[in-house]
């Protein structure tokens, strides 16, 4: 009862201290969901690093939810821990397609191998990151594969080419043979 006690003592001076940054606050045992209503993301995460009460020094993971029919397509969500009260905070903030981020490496170090992540897989672009590339997805790959916005097949295909000795992009055939198909099995009589 005194964990509870206490969690929602910060939640509630949390409220007051950043109230007209949030637009929403979920609490849960040791879990507190924040929503904000403008992009003051560094602000709010470098008050909950920095301040004693507090003290999140620990960025765990940064996950996108990508929501396609909305206007504000993507959540962005910050999920950082506190290693002295053990109470996790989950910061989300709400974007469009052609909006961007100010990067967190500043606050949190560990936050770059996820921003170029999330650069590489949704396309969100990160404002002043030190290196901001392609992570996962080849370099002359166009699109971001979780947006679902190109074709399945691809723009390109690699192979192999024994007279060249290299290998060869080249653009996506999709060309088959006509196929006949047996579907009988042995276990059936005629």
């Amino acid at each position: 009862m005194r964990l509870k006690n206490t969690k929602l003592k910060y939640d509630y001076f949390l409220k007051f201290v950043l109230g007209h940054y949030l637009s929403y606050l979920f609490f849960r045992r040791t879990v507190t969901e924040i929503y904000l209503k403008n992009y003051n993301l560094a602000f709010v995460l470098r008050f909950l690093k920095n301040n004693s009460l507090y003290s999140v020094k620990m960025l765990t993971d940064i996950a996108v939810t990508d929501f396609v029919m909305q206007a504000k397509r993507f959540r962005v969500s910050y999920n950082i821990l506190s290693l002295i009260t053990n109470f996790r905070y989950i910061v989300n903030v709400v974007i469009g397609e052609e909006i961007f981020l100010n990067s967190i490496i500043g606050i949190y170090g560990n936050s770059n191998w996820c921003e170029r992540e999330i650069w590489d897989t949704y396309g969100i672009y990160f404002l002043n990151h030190v290196d901001l590339r392609r992570i996962l997805t080849d370099y002359g790959f166009r699109g971001f594969p979780f947006r679902k916005d190109f074709p399945l097949t691809g723009y390109l295909e690699l192979r192999y080419d024994d007279n060249r000795g290299d290998l060869v992009y080249e653009p996506v055939e999709l060309a088959q043979e006509l196929r006949f198909f047996n579907f009988s099995t042995g276990w059936e009589e005629d």
